[in-house]
């Protein structure tokens, strides 16, 4: 008999307690269910045996001729701009709070971003939906950016301080910062749309210029998350608050920091949104805090603290994508959509629960 003691005090390694990854889960789920909807699309009799993800039409040429190009475009496109937010809740939830301020700071920062982003001219005539004079037309595109960002960081500084300092629950701090940024955004113009942005503000949002920001933002902070201390403060906080405290992490400061970064990305997000449709508007991010939150506990961030990571959102997202899509797809109505992502979170909040339970 084989004798498997390594280390001291013959301690034994048992292989059957190894476990992969807990984003090989999610991926794998990605998979299965990108495989039931090519099942629909062939099984369900008014699909008459369309694909999901391939091309059966010989429509597309080169390395990708073989997939609906199409399609996954629009899947990734559906999911780069709350994706964005989701980088942000993902760090949140880790340290074990929530925002529920992202929706409406998306629109709200649109708002303000845009009316710095106007050009002075349409078709050679005045800019019908100026806000401001002259001199908040055709500024470097710089301006509108770094003033959205500005905007953003003081939401989140906001938040972070009645959650760090007044102790106030981050549910109920931050949904009274969700009524707030709705306010904003409706005061801002008075309700009215912001159009016509300059050639430079309208190129951040253009084409997949939204995918290539959710992607390189993914990176930089899964090697912020992985790689460095704001990362380790923000698993320790999220793990056991008290132990952080004690091991000399200045915990106050670290949410702050936290919460601003989160309001950070949701405004760049909602630059990108306001840039990608050339207007902002206030009714812009509706539903973006709770898709975001979605994404992050799919990919499995634990809502009580301490677990998760950037690439289980990333695969998080793409999950979200796929289902809202492959719903389109087999044409289910949009009412039952809403029911059926709505149980969708529903059990990867109970799998999270069991899973926890099952570490315990």
């Amino acid at each position: 008999m084989t004798d498997n003691s390594d280390g001291i005090g013959g301690l034994t390694f048992d292989k059957s307690k190894r476990t992969w990854p807990n984003e090989m889960n999610i991926f794998l789920a990605l998979v299965i269910i990108v495989v039931i909807f090519e099942i629909l699309g062939q099984l369900l009799p008014h699909m008459r045996g369309q694909s999901f993800l391939f091309d059966t039409k010989d429509r597309f040429d080169g390395m990708f001729g073989l997939f609906n190009v199409a399609r996954l475009q629009i899947i990734i496109l559906q999911v780069a701009i709350i994706g964005i937010i989701a980088l942000g809740v993902t760090q949140v939830i880790i340290t074990a709070g929530i925002d529920l301020s992202s929706g409406p700071l998306v629109a709200a920062t649109a708002m303000v971003a845009m009316s710095f982003g106007q050009t002075e001219l349409v078709n050679g005539n005045p800019n019908p939906k100026a806000l401001f004079g002259t001199w908040a037309m055709d500024l470097p595109v710089i301006v509108p950016v770094v003033i959205g960002l500005s905007f953003g960081a003081m939401i989140g500084a906001i938040n972070g301080t009645f959650i760090a300092y007044l102790r106030i629950p981050p549910f109920i701090a931050t949904l009274g910062m969700f009524l707030i940024c709705r306010g904003i955004a409706l005061w801002w113009s008075s309700g009215n749309p912001i159009s016509f942005p300059t050639d430079s503000y309208a190129f951040i949002g253009s084409g997949m210029m939204p995918v290539v920001w959710f992607i390189l933002l993914a990176v930089l902070f899964h090697i912020i998350m992985t790689r460095t201390l704001y990362g380790k403060h923000t698993y320790a906080i999220g793990s056991n608050e008290d132990a952080a405290r004690m091991s000399g992490i200045n915990v106050r400061r670290h949410k702050i920091t936290v919460y601003m970064i989160a309001s950070m990305l949701a405004a760049f997000a909602g630059i990108v949104l306001s840039s990608k449709a050339s207007t902002a508007q206030a009714g812009m991010g509706e539903f973006y805090e709770l898709f975001a939150i979605a994404m992050a506990v799919i990919g499995g961030i634990s809502l009580t603290g301490g677990r998760g990571s950037i690439i289980g959102t990333v695969l998080g997202a793409m999950v979200l994508g796929v289902i809202r899509s492959g719903f389109t797809f087999i044409k289910l109505d949009g009412s039952y959509q809403l029911m059926a992502m709505g149980s969708i979170i529903i059990a990867a909040v109970v799998l999270d629960q069991y899973r926890q339970k099952s570490r315990t």
